[in-house]
């Protein structure tokens, strides 16, 4: 029980409980919310959200940020959109390209962060707004992608009972969260990464590749927010520059209600997916209700954001506290 209850499994286990409790009261209070329909409906809806939180995990595991990952969902959309319409590229070609310039983006801010010691903040609230200054230069208008294969992508989806369905971008999202959780927890890479948050001094002296482990946790974040934007894409059918304004605000609130530790080196990305169900049932639970403003949804977050913060702070003492009382030369 005591290592169920350990200091990385009580956040996530929290979360769990948080994200059913509100689900079922949401379902007892308003009519046709506890459905199939509306569960699958929060992977489809928030697609775009869980897989830049994924890649974020990755950054805030090694105890760095990520601001850039908002700007990108944009970037990537409008480049997306304008490769397909008006350069006439084949969507997979383009969608290659977007990964590509988020990758590109992603070794850039983790060579800076890596090699120069930089700051996370820094240099990735520069990536934020090179990328958002791309993403208009580009096209300040919204731009319309009517393709027969991208259409296809975007009503695609698996029929399931109680008239439900699991669509393309959920597809996707499952695939990254599936192997965002196989290189976090099954591959050198993830531990290296755990090292580093845990103390990047130790983990140097015990051999861990520092450097390139960080410069990976920036790619595979550019690179999941340059596939939460052509998700994002594919949600909407367009691609717009302004798209994603605020959304790395939303990804961190995700990542730390999942249990992440924003010092690094507990966290998890299934506890990523949670967190970012918690915050689609509260904006959902919202829409539903009618009469409560679309504020009420950042309010809410904000609360359960401090919560979360404060428990993670409780949990944090008192680890150290059982630390400080236990005999020498025990664990």
């Amino acid at each position: 029980m005591n290592r169920f209850l350990s200091q990385e499994r009580l956040p996530v286990l929290i979360t769990s409980v948080v994200a059913i409790a509100m689900f079922l009261i949401a379902g007892f209070k308003y009519d046709n919310f506890l459905t199939l329909r509306v569960f699958f409906n929060l992977f489809s809806d928030n697609a775009f959200l869980g897989i830049v939180a994924v890649g974020l995990t990755f950054v805030i595991l090694t105890g760095g940020i990520d601001l850039s990952v908002g700007s990108m969902v944009g970037c990537s959309s409008i480049m997306l959109a304008t490769l397909i319409r008006d350069s006439q590229v084949a969507p997979p070609l383009a969608v290659g390209i977007v990964l590509a310039f988020g990758c590109l983006i992603g070794l850039t801010q983790g060579f800076l962060i890596a090699r120069f010691e930089l700051q996370p903040f820094l240099v990735t609230l520069a990536g934020l707004f090179l990328c958002r200054g791309i993403a208009l230069r580009i096209s300040q208008q919204s731009v319309q992608i009517d393709h027969p294969l991208f259409d296809q992508w975007a009503s695609f989806s698996i029929a399931l009972p109680q008239k439900s369905s699991l669509s393309f971008a959920a597809l996707l999202l499952f695939l990254v969260v599936g192997i965002g959780w196989y290189l976090s927890r099954l591959r050198p890479f993830g531990r290296a990464i755990y090292a580093i948050g845990g103390n990047r001094q130790s983990a140097e002296l015990m051999g861990v590749p520092v450097r390139k482990t960080l410069i990976g946790a920036y790619v595979i974040s550019g690179i999941c927010a340059a596939l939460g934007g052509v998700v994002f894409t594919l949600y909407t059918q367009s691609g717009n520059a302004v798209s994603g304004t605020g959304l790395e605000l939303d990804a961190i609130a995700a990542v730390v209600i999942g249990g992440t530790l924003l010092r690094g080196g507990y966290g998890s990305v299934p506890g990523s997916l949670l967190g970012v169900c918690v915050l689609g049932i509260v904006q959902t639970a919202i829409t539903f209700d009618g009469t409560l403003s679309s504020w009420w949804t950042k309010i809410v977050i904000g609360v359960l954001l401090l919560g979360f913060l404060l428990l993670q702070r409780w949990i944090e003492s008192a680890a150290l506290s059982r630390r400080a009382l236990a005999p020498s030369g025990t664990n």
